[in-house]
């Protein structure tokens, strides 16, 4: 009786309180398993949201490697019997329906978070206003101060910056992402520098990263802004220093979808990293609910919710989001089975999109077409990333793709490439405005093309010797009147002091010196009227002004 106690005895020892054998190899498995797991979360940090699929997929692996933990196949008290043969430990099989509760919940979730049960939730994610384009977009009267640039004349631009900064450009790039921003009412673009790999991180990790570049996208000139304290928490570092690592783990939570650098008034780097929710179900209708904003310099962070924004703050919503949540009330605001059979009033919008900055805020503009995809649009959209505010117009002409094809073909001896247009407003009518770009991605000459008849394509060396050829070709297919092209133009009566004609790459220019000493010049291709100008006359001119004193004339009129 005594051996059998004793016996009894040290098999309770060895008994885990749930019943499963529990020995020392366990006990190390176990050990190690707290440190995988450990070392996971720090080096993926997944999202704890039950919006996230990273934090069901996490559990998956969790109840995995915990069963490997307890796997003990040698205890009959483990095993389960069925016909005599020995199967897998009890800890295994409730693992496997662990397992198996997940993917359930998973394909159920996804399956009720669809667009066939909720239709009209991912519809009802952006509310549509009608807009008038006259009102809503002002009215270009100098195009030479609309941002035209994209990202990678951007990067380009923004190379040259630090190309001579010896100790910035042998440890530091500059981040392939710009931002687009109003910064104090101007349109900007701004990118970070970030670390050359790890290496120069690791040398460069205590005095962090130096400061950013700073893009004018009217000027074509960019500028690298030294920071007084560098910035510690970065894209591009590692460790604790990374900056999606550090914004998870305070807000562990949060469904971080991405981040972008945006400057405040003064000038001051942040990052801006919204946050996601379901609206439909777990995982269906992904819309914003905040932003966290993180002081890189310091690692500082605040929620926002949505509403209660700072204005300084750009971007909210994503571009892609926003064009997202339009495709989805085109396509779903009749119902579902509409938008797989009928496709009654469905719509979308065209393959990418612009930014136009306006009123402090950065919007993104965009064609709407059928969902036939032909090459025209029946309107555009315009969506505010802070505000989420969107405006629609119905202005039928070419999607943006077509457009760029006219420009293209204007220049085709030549070869350039045109760029995604900016929309703007032209004597209240709808016009895109490209760059035409050679192979190095250099920007060679402009173009303006009617939304509504884009065969009428005007380009030029500057922005406003495409927009005067423009206005001359709207006045040959009478869309303006010449008397209109005028209104709104400074002009004033002056006194010739002087006339030349000079040769600018194969082009002459007509030069006129008044008696104050005012230049203006005009091609004289475009006006032949200039040669009866004579020194002493006196005439009326309507001009543009230019930054650097040398007035673009427009036209002129003889005094009485």
């Amino acid at each position: 009786m005594g051996k059998q106690s004793r016996k009894k005895t040290s098999a309770n020892k060895n008994i885990f309180t749930s019943g499963f054998v529990f020995s020392k190899v366990n006990a190390v498995m176990l050990v190690l398993f707290l440190i995988v797991e450990a070392i996971y979360y720090y080096i993926c940090v997944p999202s704890l949201s039950i919006y996230s699929g990273e934090l069901y997929q996490w559990l998956i692996v969790t109840v995995i490697l915990l069963m490997v933990c307890f796997l003990n196949l040698k205890k009959k008290e483990n095993v389960i019997i069925v016909d005599g043969v020995k199967l897998v430990n009890k800890v295994t099989k409730y693992g496997i329906m662990a397992i198996a509760g997940i993917i359930v919940i998973l394909i159920f979730a996804s399956f009720f978070s669809s667009k066939l049960f909720f239709s009209s939730k991912y519809a009802s994610l952006i509310n549509i206003e009608d807009g008038n384009f006259a009102t809503d977009i002002p009215e270009s009267t100098d195009i030479n101060n609309i941002a035209l640039m994209d990202t990678e004349t951007a990067k380009i631009i923004g190379e040259r910056a630090i190309g001579s900064l010896s100790d910035v450009v042998s440890q530091y790039v500059v981040s392939d992402y710009y931002s687009t921003i109003d910064y104090n009412g101007r349109p900007m673009k701004v990118a970070s520098l970030e670390y050359a790999g790890f290496i120069k991180y690791f040398n460069n990790k205590n005095a962090g990263v130096p400061g950013y570049v700073l893009v004018d996208p009217v000027k074509n000139e960019a500028q690298y802004v030294k920071l007084d304290k560098p910035m510690k928490y970065v894209p591009s570092a590692y460790f604790n220093d990374n900056l999606m690592r550090h914004v998870q783990m305070k807000y562990p939570t949060k469904l971080i979808d991405d981040y972008y650098l945006e400057l405040d008034n003064e000038g001051n780097p942040y990052y801006i990293c919204p946050t996601m929710k379901a609206n439909a179900g777990l995982f269906g209708a992904m819309d914003v609910d905040g932003v966290i904003v993180c002081d890189p310099c310091t690692g500082d962070t605040v929620y926002y919710p949505v509403g209660n924004v700072p204005n300084w703050i750009d971007r909210v919503y994503d571009g892609d989001l926003m064009c997202q949540k339009y495709d989805w009330y085109g396509r779903l605001s009749g119902g579902y089975i509409n938008s797989i059979i009928g496709n009654k009033g469905c719509k979308k919008t065209t393959d990418d999109y612009g930014y136009k900055v306006m009123d402090g805020d950065v919007w993104v503009y965009t064609g709407v077409t059928s969902v036939n995809a032909d090459e025209s649009n029946i309107g555009f959209v315009l969506m505010n990333l802070r505000t989420g505010e969107s405006k629609y117009y119905n202005i039928a002409g070419a999607e943006e793709y077509s457009a760029m094809s006219s420009a293209e073909g204007q220049v085709q001896n030549l070869g350039y490439r045109a760029s995604f247009p900016s929309l703007i407003n032209i004597k209240n009518i709808p016009t895109y405005i490209m760059v035409l770009k050679d192979n190095a991605g250099l920007v060679k000459m402009y173009a303006l093309v009617n939304v509504e008849k884009y065969n009428i394509v005007a380009t030029g060396n500057t922005q406003r010797d495409a927009l005067k050829e423009y206005t001359r070709l709207l006045y040959e297919n009478g869309i303006t009147n010449s008397s209109s092209d005028l209104e709104g133009m400074p002009n004033k009566d002056i006194v010739v002091k002087d006339i030349k004609y000079i040769a600018v790459e194969n082009e002459t220019y007509v030069y006129i010196t008044d008696k104050d000493g005012n230049v203006y010049k005009q091609k004289f291709a475009d006006n032949e009227q200039l040669i009866f100008i004579q020194p002493g006359d006196k005439i009326k001119i309507y001009y543009a002004e230019s930054e650097d004193n040398i007035n673009i004339l427009s036209d002129f009129e003889k005094s009485n």
